[in-house]
């Protein structure tokens, strides 16, 4: 039998403060709250995209102090002082990231909905080839992309892409 006494429990609230595409931000957050739902509910950064909410997809990818992450698993709280970059803080100005360039070039898209999650895994995929001093091949390449999906199949173009930006 349910206890009709329960009450339920108080939301707990932490401070924590992030770097956002170069921006400082304090907020106070329901400890709950993940990463995605903070950029894009609170923020108004829509940029990553709410696939499948469970990881598998990479639609919500981010860079966590510069390390690719899906945002939908990630609780806000726990990157208190990280710094965050989304699709919305690649490019320079009016100057493109050259991972978003060699997208455009290399048509490595066709819905656009999974594009934010591929481009900024694939700036992740570059720098951890560079920090490892690995080459990247096409089969390379499929390897280290394969967390994030395209339904439309425009992994060809996103192939091409990021061996693009990789020369």
């Amino acid at each position: 039998m349910l206890d009709q006494t329960a009450r339920p429990e108080p939301v707990q609230r932490m401070q924590v403060h992030l770097r956002i595409n170069g921006a400082e931000q304090s907020l106070e957050l329901d400890t709950r709250t993940s990463l995605l739902d903070l950029l894009r509910e609170q923020l108004g950064l829509t940029g990553a995209k709410k696939g499948c909410d469970h990881g598998q997809c990479g639609a919500c990818t981010v860079l966590i102090d510069g390390r690719r992450a899906n945002a939908c698993l990630a609780l806000a709280v726990a990157h208190d002082g990280a710094a965050i970059t989304t699709i919305e803080g690649l490019a320079d100005g009016e100057a493109l990231h050259p991972v978003q360039q060699a997208f455009i070039e290399h048509d490595g898209f066709q819905c656009g909905y999974c594009t934010p999650g591929q481009i900024c895994s694939a700036v992740g995929v570059l720098e951890e080839a560079r920090a490892e001093g690995v080459r990247l091949d096409a089969a390379e390449i499929r390897e280290r992309m394969s967390g994030n999906l395209c339904r439309c199949g425009a992994y060809p173009g996103i192939v091409a892409a990021v061996a693009e930006a990789a020369r």
